[in-house]
């Protein structure tokens, strides 16, 4: 069940709904938590099971750390038993599969027998929930957040649904006080509503109805120049309208039920450098490696060849997070080059900023070119797509491709990108013309209805398509 269906949207939702705001303030906890377990166990019973014990797990461990005092010798111990904890089971059923196949492939040329092994399953949602953990218990011994005694609280901060599976990345102290006690009112319902709306709309309007012309292009043995191009600035549109969509269906939902969740894109496709880029993208990752990774290496603070090789060693680790596949680590060598790379312009002696169409060019370019190998299966098809963009395999739309480029799907390229630069639109109207005018006051009430409307009809004629992100 995912939140651009029928079922979510017309039984899961309304149901939860009419518990939650007949439960009284007290309960509500209770209640969100009941029906969050239920949207989990809705993939597999199994993987709830999992949830609850890393849950528990946690719990456990950092009433222990305040039983003994969090920044105590036995609490930093207590501490690292609850990440080792953590991270083995994200590493057991995420990177087990990767590490054994990597590990029969170098026996190979050596005429060893590969080892048996039977492929783990990836528990929807686990890299997610498993990076909450992490931020509570290393929140908790630098005391910057409170440790609660409910189980209960912390139970339904681990498994709100609204985020559950693909975030953000929600730390406990940016709800904390509304696990306790929130807000709720028409107005507040609403907006969250509108939110929802736009995302829903991004998903199922932009996102998968560019989604299998990609696909196509993406199992193309040879694609040509022509196709691959449309397969890779079809795919950086609909990662980015996807996951950006899920995100604010996300925060929408939250703030239906009170809670005020942290926003996760910015408009990253208008950035002007790659440092700016990773500021608008996916921020709570962003800020989670930045608060739990760079800084404890040292940041920038030990010197510039130091920083360089942190921001590489930082992007490799959030990329193979996002995947057990060499394809995710090189993507995240290739960025975290970038980053360093940049650095070392802007810092140079007599540097001058680029002017923004050209560092947002340079920076589309290269953020692109890294969306191909995060999306290609695995190496080979990497290389053959970037093949194809320099033209090796022909340059005209191949056959293969020709069927299935229906003017719809072709159509709905532009017409993402036009909502990319919308926004840059949107502030020259606001700074020629009174922001209240009635224009835009009648676009804000009605675009967010008119897209879900719009999303409605084409989820009707077609499957529901998974959030991309469910992958991860």
């Amino acid at each position: 069940m995912i939140f651009a269906s029928f079922e979510f949207l017309f039984l899961f939702l309304p149901i939860f709904f009419a518990a939650y705001f007949i439960t009284p303030d007290r309960f509500r906890n209770l209640t969100m938590l009941a029906f969050s377990w239920a949207f989990y166990a809705w993939w597999r019973i199994d993987f709830l099971g999992l949830l609850v014990t890393m849950t528990l797990f946690t719990y456990l461990v950092a009433r222990a750390m305040d039983r003994v005092g969090p920044k105590s010798e036995s609490g930093f111990r207590l501490m690292l038993f609850g990440l080792i904890g953590n991270l083995g089971a994200l590493a057991y059923f995420k990177y087990a599969n990767f590490g054994v196949a990597t590990f029969n492939q170098i026996l190979v040329p050596f005429g060893q027998d590969p080892v048996p092994w039977d492929e783990i399953v990836l528990p929807i949602g686990l890299s997610f929930y498993i990076l909450q953990s992490v931020s509570y218990l290393i929140d908790i011994r630098r005391g910057t957040v409170p440790i609660t005694k409910s189980f209960l609280t912390y139970a339904a901060y681990k498994a709100i649904f609204a985020q559950l599976i693909a975030g953000p990345i929600v730390r406990y102290a940016e709800i904390a006080d509304e696990l306790k006690s929130r807000h709720h009112s028409l107005q507040q319902f609403g907006a969250g509503a509108s939110i929802f709306m736009v995302g829903f709309a991004m998903k199922t309007a932009l996102a998968d109805t560019i989604s299998p012309l990609v696909d196509a292009v993406f199992h193309l043995a040879a694609p040509t120049l022509v196709d691959s191009w449309i397969g890779a600035i079809g795919y950086t549109l609909q990662l980015y309208f996807d996951f950006a969509g899920y995100s604010l269906m996300a925060i929408g939902l939250a703030r239906m039920i009170g809670f005020h969740f942290p926003q996760n894109f910015d408009n990253p496709y208008l950035a002007g450098s790659i440092q700016d880029f990773w500021r608008r993208w996916h921020m709570t990752l962003s800020r989670f490696l930045a608060d739990y990774l760079y800084i404890p290496l040292g940041g920038n603070r030990k010197g510039p060849i130091r920083t360089y090789v942190n921001l590489i060693i930082v992007m490799a680790i959030g990329g193979l997070w996002h995947g057990s596949s060499w394809n995710f680590v090189i993507w995240g060598l290739w960025h975290g080059s970038l980053l360093a790379t940049h650095r070392a312009w802007s810092r140079r002696d007599g540097a001058t900023k680029l002017p923004y169409v050209l560092g947002h060019v340079i920076t589309m370019l290269a953020v692109l070119i890294g969306w191909v190998i995060f999306r290609a299966k695995d190496l080979d098809n990497a290389l053959s797509m970037y093949g194809g963009m320099l033209g090796r395999h022909g340059v005209g739309m191949s056959d293969e491709l020709a069927w299935q480029a229906t003017p719809d799907r072709l159509w709905f390229i532009p017409i993402a990108i036009l909502f990319v630069y919308l926004p840059l639109l949107a502030r020259k109207r606001t700074a020629d013309a009174p922001p209240a005018s009635a224009f835009w006051r009648v676009l804000s009430a009605i675009g967010p209805l008119a897209g879900f409307v719009m999303g409605m009809v084409l989820l009707y004629s077609r499957e529901a398509v998974p959030f991309l992100y469910f992958q991860f």
